[in-house]
């Protein structure tokens, strides 16, 4: 199995859209399904709480690593970090990023990557790879109707 995950995905929308869409914390959280408490700064960690019906339990935290303007968001989280019993915090984080770049038309070619699944305990790895696997997939939808639908 692949340890890293890659999507992508062309979006009808302006790269300027795609990237408010991206990082500004509270149009990211109106697609992504989380309640984000403050702006992403680059080398801070971001923090608030998933709004995903059966998943309000969890906490968001991620640290930003890059904000490059229209080009590159990039965070570092634990994946599918979703047990309140289990402490997540001395495990290895991956690495989110998303990149933009002018599509057809106007629009703007998305493609995100998660990487550094290979250090992910052994024992939580395979769920963690298929699961944030399937929650791209609909995340890239997401942000597809997000940015197609509002201007």
């Amino acid at each position: 199995m692949n340890d890293l995950i890659e999507k992508q995905i062309e979006l009808k929308a302006p790269v300027s859209r795609v990237w408010r869409a991206l990082t500004d914390h509270r149009e990211f959280g109106e697609w992504f399904g989380v309640r984000i408490d403050g702006p992403f700064v680059a080398g801070e960690l971001s923090t608030g709480n998933i709004t995903y019906p059966g998943y309000e339990h969890v906490k968001w935290e991620a640290t930003v690593t890059k904000m490059e303007p229209e080009r590159l968001f990039a965070y570092t989280w634990h994946p599918y970090a979703i047990d309140p019993a289990v402490d997540y915090s001395t495990e290895p984080t991956t690495l989110v990023e998303f990149r933009l770049e002018l599509g057809k038309n106007g629009g703007t070619m998305l493609r995100v990557r998660e990487s550094g699944f290979e250090q992910i305990p052994e024992g939580r790895r395979p769920l963690a790879l298929r699961k944030n696997d399937d929650g791209w997939s609909g995340q890239m939808e997401n942000i597809q109707s997000h940015v197609e639908s509002k201007a």
